[in-house]
C-alpha cells in the first residue's frame, strides 16, 4: 500500500498542489502514526508566510520548512469520514466495518477527495472519479426528499453515499449536493463549478426511532432561535420530508466560479490529533485570541454559543461541532453555527462534552466564564461582559418564540427553568 499522498488546496481559483505527506511509522497505527509533510516549493514561495485558505491549517504556516509529527497532523482528522459516511467506505474498500486504526489511512486515501473546506487528497479526489459514471444526472428536490427509488438506484451506482459526496463526519446519513442553475440537485463532486447555483449538506433520517425523528425536525427551527439570540447563522435550513437541507458556507458562488473557504474545526486549531481527547473551552479561547484576526467579537460569539448550548440543552459540543474559516484575504474567525439541534432527546443519552476549567459543572457560572476566557484571550473583559448582558432580552422570550415556530411545548417546557437561570445570570452581569 502506497504510504503517502498529495495534499491539495483550492485557492485563487484553482486546485494546487500545496504539498506531499508521507508516513513514517505502520498504517496499522492508523492517526497514531507519525508523519512528514513538505510543502511543493512553487506553494511555498507563492503564498510564503500565510496561515489563511493558502495553508494546510492554521498551525501549519506555509514556508519552506518540513514538518515531522509523531502523530497525522490534525486537520486531516477533519477529513476523515466518520459515522455513515465511514461504514460505507469501509464497505466499498472490502474492508471490515469494524475496522478502527488499520482502516484510517486507506480512508484517508479514497474518502477526503472532496470533504468540507478547501483541502482535500488528490489520490481520493482521483479515486472518487474513477468510480463516477460519465452521465451526469439531477434530481428534484422532491425525489430526493423522498429517497425516490430513481434517486437511491443512481447512488447506489455511485457507492450509496459515495466517498466524493460524503466526506462529512457525524452520524445521520449525510450526502453533499449541489443545486445547479437548472433547478435540479446533483452530487457536489460531479457538478462542474460554472453550473453551481448553491452548495448543500442534505442530511436525513434514519430508522424508526422517534427522538431522532425530532431531533432532525427541530434542528431548522433551532436554528432560527440561535438567529433570535444573536448567533451568526448562515442561512435557513429546510425540512422536505425526512431529508434537511442544509445551505453550506464553506461554498460561495461567484459568477462562473465557485470560492472554497478553508474550515477547520477547534479540534484542530487545538492540535487534537484524534477523537477521545477533549479541548478545554479555555484552550479554544487562548489560540483564538492567538490567530483570530479581530479576537473580540470571536469571544462574544463563542461565549453566547455556549450560553444558547446551555439553555437549549445542546449537548453534543463535541470539538468537531466548531469551526473557524480562513479565507484568502487573511482573515481568520468563527464559521457561522453548524449542528445546532436538541441533542438532549438523544436516546443514547449525551453529555456535554467541551467545558470550562473552573465553575462548570455542567451549569456554568458565567460571570467566571467571561473572566476566564478574556484571560485566555487576552481581551479586556468588560465589552464581553456588556455583550452577554444584552442578550438577556432574546431569552427573555425565547419560549414563546419557540412555539410561534411550531415547537411543540413537549420540548419547550422542560427547557423552562434552565432559561430562567441562565437569564437572571446575564441580568446581573
Amino acid at each position: 500500500m502506497k504510504t503517502s499522498c498529495t495534499l491539495q488546496v483550492h485557492i485563487d481559483g484553482a486546485w494546487r498542489q500545496a504539498g506531499a505527506l508521507s508516513l513514517t511509522a505502520p498504517v496499522e497505527l492508523g492517526m497514531a502514526a507519525s508523519t512528514y509533510f513538505s510543502y511543493d516549493a512553487v506553494h511555498a514561495i507563492d503564498y510564503m508566510g500565510r496561515r489563511d485558505a493558502a495553508a494546510l491549517s492554521v498551525n501549519v504556516p506555509v514556508g519552506l520548512e518540513s514538518l515531522s509529527e509523531a502523530r497525522w497532523p490534525a486537520c486531516l482528522i477533519d477529513l476523515l469520514p466518520q459515522g455513515y459516511g465511514r461504514g460505507e467506505l469501509l464497505r466499498q474498500l472490502g474492508l471490515d466495518e469494524r475496522a478502527e486504526a488499520s482502516a484510517d489511512w486507506p480512508l484517508l486515501c479514497a474518502g477526503a477527495g472532496n470533504p468540507i473546506g478547501n483541502l482535500r487528497v488528490q489520490e481520493a479526489w482521483e479515486w472518487a472519479q474513477a468510480r463516477s459514471g460519465p452521465q451526469l444526472r439531477g434530481f428534484a428536490m422532491d425525489d430526493i426528499a423522498a429517497r425516490s427509488e430513481d434517486f437511491n438506484e443512481y447512488l447506489a451506482q455511485h457507492g450509496l453515499f459515495l466517498a466524493g459526496s460524503s466526506g462529512v463526519q457525524g452520524e445521520w446519513p449525510k450526502i453533499l449536493l449541489t443545486r445547479a442553475r437548472d433547478g435540479l440537485f446533483y452530487l457536489d463532486h460531479a457538478l462542474p463549478d460554472e453550473q453551481a447555483e448553491r452548495h448543500y449538506i442534505v442530511k436525513f433520517g434514519r430508522g424508526p426511532d422517534p427522538d431522532l425523528a425530532d431531533i432532525l425536525r427541530l434542528e431548522a427551527p433551532y436554528m432560527q432561535l440561535a438567529i433570535h439570540l444573536g448567533l451568526k447563522v448562515h442561512g435557513a435550513l429546510e425540512l422536505h420530508g425526512k431529508a434537511l437541507f442544509i445551505p453550506r458556507f464553506d461554498r460561495e458562488v461567484r459568477g462562473t466560479e465557485v470560492v472554497r473557504h478553508a474550515q477547520e474545526s477547534i479540534a484542530s486549531l487545538c492540535g487534537v490529533t484524534g477523537f477521545a481527547a477533549i479541548p478545554t473551552h479555555n484552550a479554544v479561547c487562548a489560540r483564538l485570541g492567538e490567530v483570530a484576526t479581530d479576537p473580540l467579537p470571536e469571544i462574544i460569539e463563542y461565549l453566547k454559543r455556549d450560553i444558547a448550548n446551555i439553555a437549549l440543552r445542546n449537548k453534543d459540543n463535541h470539538a468537531r461541532n466548531t469551526a473557524i474559516r480562513r479565507d484568502a484575504q487573511g482573515r481568520i474567525g468563527l464559521t457561522p453555527l453548524f449542528d445546532f439541534a436538541p441533542m438532549w432527546l438523544h436516546p443514547d443519552g449525551i453529555a456535554r462534552r467541551m467545558r470550562w476549567e473552573r465553575d462548570d459543572g455542567g451549569s456554568p457560572q458565567w460571570a467566571s466564564v467571561i473572566t476566564q476566557a478574556c484571560e485566555a484571550a487576552q481581551i479586556e473583559q468588560e465589552p464581553v461582559r456588556s455583550a452577554l448582558r444584552e442578550m438577556a432580552s432574546p431569552l427573555t422570550d425565547l419560549l414563546p418564540y419557540g412555539r410561534s415556530l411550531g415547537i411543540e411545548s413537549t420540548f419547550l417546557d422542560p427547557l423552562a427553568a434552565t432559561v430562567d437561570q441562565v437569564r437572571a445570570q446575564l441580568e446581573a452581569l
